[in-house]
């Protein structure tokens, strides 16, 4: 009986984070959930402006855009997702001083909404690219919906992670974005892995979000073996980095609240 009363007291207080975050991240303007299909169409658009002027087609299919959403849009919904996690106590700071509010209920809200909107930014963004270019696509459904939750694992474990490392070190948040400027290039998002040499593709397998471009791949050309996709290794990289950073924050979360 107390655990069932805690599970909905629990549900309870995510639910009113996620309407809270919800309403503050996309409710202020009349373009908020507008402006979160227009950043990757847009970056979409642009890289494939810039490659079709130096290749006359894609690595992969006949559409740049086809090719390219493939890549971007699962690394797209990694970054906003991690990087929305990450600010998830300095966002609801205040409300962690009330008893039936702890870190984990915003971290869970601020995963739960953002997860959401990149899905749906996901398929609202490929309809759009399919329809507009006439794209005959066959898909493998189970394998994108692996890749999502590939993406949203890899993104709920980082962002714990620098959850407890960005209010234990409040400079964590720039060093981490330098850190994280060269990982457009090396994510396979505008090539294939098997294109790059063998001697520094050993280095790239590490990269887990080259395993979740790859299954992403896999569903958008059934014709593609992309042989070193790993799901094992890139749930592993989400599980362990989660537990880190919940181990840390159940360790501090007292004194980052305070501070």
């Amino acid at each position: 009986m107390a655990s069932s009363t805690r599970r909905f007291k629990t549900g309870r207080t995510v639910s009113a984070l996620l309407l809270r975050e919800m309403q503050s991240t996309y409710g202020r303007s009349s373009l908020g959930y507008l402006w979160a299909i227009a950043e990757p169409v847009a970056g979409i658009l642009l890289l494939t402006f810039v490659f079709s002027l130096a290749f006359r087609s894609p690595p992969m299919g006949n559409s740049f855009a086809f090719f390219y959403a493939s890549g971007f849009l699962p690394f797209a919904a990694y970054l906003a997702i991690s990087q929305k996690v990450s600010q998830s106590i300095r966002f609801s700071k205040p409300l962690l001083f009330y008893p039936g509010v702890t870190y984990v209920d915003a971290i869970l809200a601020r995963f739960l909404l953002n997860a959401m909107t990149q899905f749906m930014v996901f398929a609202l963004v490929v309809w759009l690219i399919v329809v507009s270019l006439g794209i005959e696509a066959i898909f493998d459904y189970p394998a994108i919906g692996v890749a999502l939750l590939m993406s949203a694992v890899l993104a709920l474990g980082v962002g714990t992670l620098n959850c407890f490392l960005t209010e234990m070190f409040p400079s964590w948040d720039r060093i981490w974005a330098i850190l994280n400027r060269p990982l457009f290039i090396i994510s396979a998002i505008f090539f294939l892995f098997e294109s790059v040499p063998a001697q520094f593709r050993d280095w790239l397998w590490f990269n887990p979000i080259v395993h979740v471009v790859g299954k992403m791949r896999q569903g958008f050309f059934p014709t593609y073996e992309g042989a070193y996709v790993s799901p094992l290794y890139v749930f592993a990289v989400g599980t362990i980095t989660l537990l880190i950073g919940l181990f840390l924050l159940a360790r501090y979360h007292r004194d980052l609240t305070n501070n």
